[in-house]
C-alpha cells in the first residue's frame, strides 16, 4: 500500500532538554543499525506499528502522531501501510536520519511538553521509552499535550521500561487521568502479552 497524504510540515524549536539528549546512546544511522541487524536475524521490528494498526482498525482512525519518533522507524512503517503520520522529536540528529529515509513525510523538531499539533490525530504513540527519557517533571505536561492532540475517542499509547529511578505506572496513570484519559488496555509487550508485572508495559488510554 502506498503512503497516503501526510499532515502538513511544521518545524518548531525544542526548548527543553531531555534525559535522552544527555545520554551517549547511538544516534542516526548508528541507532538504526541495531534494528537492521534484528530484522536480518528474522525478528519482527514493527511490533509498535502492528499494535497501532490493530487499534486503528478497531476505531476506524487513520491519523497517527509518532511522538518521540527518533529516526522514524515506526512512522515510516505506518505510512507504508496507508496511515497519515507526523513525527515529532527533540533530537535534530535523529530527525535528520528520519528525513533522509522518508523526505516526503512530516518531521517536526519540537518539545513534547509544549508542542501543539497542527491538526488532531486519532492515535498518539509514545514508543521507544519516550516517557522515561523526558525531562524530569515534564511527564504530566506531555500527557496533557497528547490528550489535547487526539480527537475525542482517540487513543494515547505508551510503551516504556519500568525502572525504580524513572516514571512508574502509578504516576503514569495518575498523569493520564489528570489529562482526561481513561485506561483501556495494559500489556507487557507490543504483541499484547498479558501484563502481570515485570519490567516493561504498554498502556492504552482513550480520551
Amino acid at each position: 500500500m502506498q503512503p497516503c497524504g501526510c499532515m502538513s510540515r511544521v518545524v518548531l524549536n525544542s526548548t527543553m532538554g531531555t534525559r535522552w539528549t544527555g545520554t551517549d546512546a547511538p544516534r542516526g544511522d548508528d541507532y538504526d543499525r541495531r534494528w537492521r541487524r534484528l530484522a536480518r536475524a528474522g525478528q519482527n521490528v514493527h511490533g509498535e506499528a502492528d499494535l497501532a494498526q490493530h487499534l486503528l482498525q478497531e476505531t476506524g482512525g487513520t491519523r497517527v502522531l509518532d511522538a518521540g519518533c527518533g529516526t522514524g522507524r515506526v512512522a515510516i512503517e505506518l505510512a507504508a501501510r496507508g496511515y497519515s503520520t507526523l513525527g515529532v522529536d527533540a533530537d535534530e540528529g535523529m530527525l535528520t536520519a528520519a528525513r533522509s529515509k522518508a523526505p516526503g513525510l512530516s518531521w517536526v523538531l519540537g518539545d513534547l511538553s509544549t508542542w501543539e499539533a497542527p491538526e488532531p490525530v486519532d492515535l498518539a504513540l509514545l514508543a521507544g521509552n519516550v516517557m522515561i527519557y523526558l525531562a524530569p517533571g515534564s511527564e504530566a505536561a506531555v500527557l496533557q499535550r497528547m490528550a489535547a492532540t487526539v480527537v475525542d475517542g482517540g487513543l494515547v499509547v505508551a510503551g516504556f521500561t519500568l525502572r525504580p529511578d524513572r516514571l512508574g505506572l502509578s504516576d503514569y496513570d495518575r498523569h493520564a487521568e489528570a489529562a482526561g484519559l481513561t485506561p483501556v488496555h495494559r500489556w507487557a509487550t507490543w504483541d499484547r502479552a498479558p501484563f502481570t508485572g515485570g519490567d516493561y508495559s504498554v498502556s492504552v488510554h482513550r480520551k
